[in-house]
């Protein structure tokens, strides 16, 4: 029996896409957006931002610096958090999920993304027991220490986790922990995957 369920927030709860980022990112550079995309999210950096190893400042400083970026520190803020739009079928799904289940967030981000979308998604968000993220603990999905870190939040035991995710290989590696797990692909198809793990909610 599922008692908590681990949602996702990336392309699950929100979809997100840093070309949004980036076409304001070329705006104050002669980089081409191909050449900032690489620079900006190909490298270490953005990693071990993500998993909490280097600090906002940090970041944004190399990251103006390898993209030769003429904007300010705010200005690249702006552009770099405005990146989601809402799933609105997940966001209008969740709260129907309680009380049956506790609810936990699992998320890879970093602390600026994070601060941006507790506040757009503050709504939604206040349906979950607690909030598991990479740059808090220190991991990003897949690997092993983030599931583990998240377990200690679940209140359940590993047989009775379910793990929504929308890439194939977060979701592996949380069959490999012990959980349930689902990948997001759709919301009709997120529901029809639902009622074969015995998941209910209020209509």
């Amino acid at each position: 029996m599922i008692r908590t369920i681990f949602f996702d927030f990336g392309n699950v709860i929100a979809h997100f896409d840093h070309q949004r980022a980036v076409n304001r990112f070329v705006e104050h550079t002669s980089h081409s957006a191909l050449e900032l995309t690489l620079a900006i999210y190909g490298g270490g950096a953005e990693s071990m931002y993500e998993k909490g190893l280097i600090n906002t400042y940090s970041f944004f400083m190399a990251a103006i610096e390898v993209g030769k970026l003429t904007c300010t520190h705010e200005e690249f803020r702006a552009a770099f958090v405005d990146i989601f739009t809402p799933n609105e079928p997940v966001i209008s799904f969740i709260p129907t999920l309680r009380p049956q289940y506790r609810l936990v967030l699992a998320s890879n981000t970093n602390d600026a993304h994070f601060q941006h979308f507790r506040e757009e998604y503050g709504d939604v968000l206040s349906y979950f027991d607690h909030l598991v993220l990479s740059h808090k603990v220190y991991a990003r999905k897949p690997h092993a220490k983030f599931y583990a870190a998240a377990q200690e939040y679940a209140q359940a035991d590993v047989d009775e986790c379910l793990f929504i995710d929308d890439k194939p290989e977060n979701v592996q590696a949380a069959i490999q922990h012990g959980w349930q797990g689902i990948v997001y692909r759709d919301f009709d198809d997120l529901r029809a995957q639902l009622r074969e793990v015995g998941v209910a909610w209020n209509s």
